[in-house]
């Protein structure tokens, strides 16, 4: 056992399938039904954002039509795994999330106008707490029992004009899921130990 399992407060077993052994699947099997799609998000939405803002947004990708425009605008190592994955999601913000800070943060919006005056400040919040709700997709995804292939190898502005023509959302990641297939992935990669990237002040 590792000092993480040592220390981890849920079953040695959990903290395999979504952290210890959980690895980046290239090729995919199985099935994901709409009732464990929704799963995946209602897992997400627990994670803590900025003033609980949730600017992701996640748009699941199952019709042929809608498969076909996000493989074109993705690199060309990307395209066979997304064509065959049983679902693919497009993880995006919402760029005028503070606009609906009454829903998210209801009876405490003085710092909104703060973002309402700075735009810029406005889409780095929304990006940046979207890619950390990214990381709690993955993990909701391998919670389930399924592997996630995420991938940034990929046009975004094709994407963007592709799905999201009114501009009301920037995407940023695309995430395969499925149950890994024999062949998902080559030899593990070297992951930095704790004593090369932690230092304590």
């Amino acid at each position: 056992m590792t000092i993480a399992h040592e220390e981890a407060v849920i079953d040695p077993a959990a903290v395999d399938a979504i952290f210890a052994q959980a690895r980046t699947a290239n090729s995919f099997t199985g099935e994901v039904t709409d009732e464990q799609a929704q799963a995946i998000y209602e897992l997400t939405k627990f994670g803590p954002t900025a003033f609980n803002s949730q600017p992701l947004r996640v748009t699941y990708v199952r019709s042929d039509e809608a498969r076909a425009k996000l493989v074109g605008a993705l690199m060309a190592g990307n395209r066979a795994k997304t064509a065959s994955a049983p679902l693919v999601a497009i993880l995006s913000y919402d760029t005028n999330w503070a606009g609906q800070w009454d829903t998210f943060l209801p009876g405490y919006n003085a710092p909104k106008a703060m973002y309402d005056a700075n735009p810029e400040l406005a889409a780095a919040t929304g990006n940046n707490n979207a890619h950390l709700q990214a990381g709690y997709f993955i993990l909701a995804v391998r919670s389930l029992g399924f592997s996630a292939g995420p991938m940034t190898g990929a046009d975004f502005g094709a994407i963007d004009e592709a799905f999201f023509p009114a501009g009301g959302q920037k995407s940023f990641l695309v995430v395969n899921i499925g149950q890994p297939a024999a062949d998902a992935w080559g030899e593990a990669k070297p992951k930095f130990s704790y004593e090369d990237v932690v230092r304590t002040v």
